[in-house]
């Protein structure tokens, strides 16, 4: 049997939403990067875009972690995996500490992750040490690493702050900086691919980490955050239901939001995989079944709109009785149209009827999960558009541990052999309801 494996390892969390915690956890795998150790990088819940960042700053793949949508099985082997040729995990947690069902508290508690608090202190002094000793001692038995102020005015403003905090758990203050705050849009971060500065982003954060005593750890000092972790059970097997089947994926920048263990998933199940690029005028290659991830179309709408011959290939693709699965940004370029929150209307590729219309405000956010006749996959919404269509509606998702009701979740569109969704599904969570998507045929 696989023994434990141990290996420093810290979940970095925040009392709420935009305090700097991708940041910090990409400025820590950057400086230790550069210093030769061996960094893997995790994030709690379904994001897409903060593993770009961290993507770019470990040198590693980034996978999600989420005890409902991943599970705890694949949570644990993981990070059991992780800690085998690693020198340092770091965990990004998502929204506040104990925000959600289940939260980055969830995590850290069930595998033992010490929690490093990152804190936007630019507006506090003194009630600094009383946010740091709630969010410390708020739920008993939490392990704990220490806390990091973010935002900082000046080194009397970060004197003041570590007066509020135990010495051996104040890891520092950053000044300050426009220069450290990575650069965001509607849906989150701006992709680290699409910035031509965006190593030089993560070296400057890097830089002003090192000057805290967090970024002066050395190997020795961070095996004070050493965690045991157990092997995992045997895993279950995935059948070849793709065996011998190519699948084409739209990979690009406006079709970005992939996560990479679906696309493990996929070859697991025996495809082949592809990639094209729609925003560069590849061709649809030679293929069985096509799948357009998320992304952003509305801002490269006007080319993908011009994009006449993939969107005539789609076509012969869709007559030809071949599956697409489209997901969020890729079902909305599937639409007639899509109108800009300013009211411009853009045509589209006219494989589903209606219009996508852009918005200001949050249409839908949250864990979803879809039944199919193999199993359930779970994931999750997020957009800021709203789809009209006459379009068949064969199914909706489900919000975790609510019945499917006609006019709540998520719609599952249908036309020919186009499935279409704002839902994206995590693969692995079912993967032979994961292949349904890619095989002819109705799935539900």
């Amino acid at each position: 049997m696989t023994s434990p494996c141990t290996c420093p390892a810290i979940l970095v969390a925040a009392p709420a939403s935009g305090q700097g915690k991708t940041t910090v956890v990409s400025a820590l795998a950057r400086l230790h990067a550069r210093q030769g150790r061996r960094v893997r990088v995790f994030k709690c819940g379904p994001d897409f875009l903060d593993p770009f960042w961290h993507q770019l700053a470990s040198g590693h793949p980034v996978y999600q972690m989420d005890l409902w949508m991943t599970g705890q099985a694949d949570v644990q082997a993981r990070l059991h995996a992780a800690a085998q040729d690693s020198d340092l995990i770091i965990v990004e947690g998502v929204m506040g500490l104990f925000d959600g069902e289940p939260s980055a508290a969830d995590l850290a508690q069930r595998f033992g992750l010490p929690v490093l608090a990152v804190i936007d202190a630019s507006a506090m002094a003194g009630t600094f040490g009383a946010l740091a000793f709630g969010l410390q001692h708020y739920r008993p038995g939490l392990p704990w690493a220490g806390v990091l102020a973010n935002r900082v005015a000046s080194e009397h403003h970060g004197g003041m702050l570590a007066q509020g905090v135990a010495a051996e758990h104040w890891l520092g203050a950053l000044l300050r900086n426009p220069a450290l705050t990575l650069p965001e849009r509607h849906l989150g971060l701006t992709v680290a691919t699409e910035l031509d500065d965006a190593m030089t982003r993560l070296d400057a954060a890097a830089d002003a980490l090192a000057q805290t005593p967090l970024g002066q750890m050395d190997t020795q000092a961070l095996a004070r955050w050493n965690v045991a972790f157990p092997p995992p059970g045997e895993a279950l097997a995935v059948s070849s239901l793709l065996l011998g089947r190519r699948v084409a994926v739209a990979r690009d920048a406006a079709f970005c939001f992939l996560y990479q263990a679906n696309l493990d998933t996929l070859r697991q199940l025996g495809a082949e995989v592809v990639f094209f690029s729609a925003l560069a005028g590849d061709p649809l290659p030679a293929c069985d079944a096509v799948w357009l991830p998320g992304g952003y179309p509305e801002l490269h709408a006007q080319a993908l709109g011009a994009n006449r011959q993939l969107r005539d290939s789609l076509r012969a693709h869709v007559d030809q009785g071949h599956p697409v699965w489209a997901e969020c940004g890729g079902m909305m370029a599937l639409f007639d149209d899509i109108e800009m929150a300013n009211g411009d209307v853009h045509p589209m590729w006219g494989l589903l009827p209606g219009r996508v219309t852009m918005q200001q405000r949050l249409a839908a956010l949250g864990p979803q999960q879809l039944t199919l006749p193999p199993g359930v996959l779970r994931g999750h919404t997020f957009h800021y558009s709203t789809a009209n269509s006459s379009a068949n509606v064969v199914t909706r998702t489900a919000r975790p541990g609510a019945q499917i009701l006609q006019a709540s979740g998520e719609a599952v569109y249908a036309r020919g052999s186009v499935r279409a969704s704002y839902f994206h599904p995590l693969f692995a969570s079912c993967p032979a309801a994961a292949a349904s998507l890619f095989l002819p045929g109705e799935f539900t």
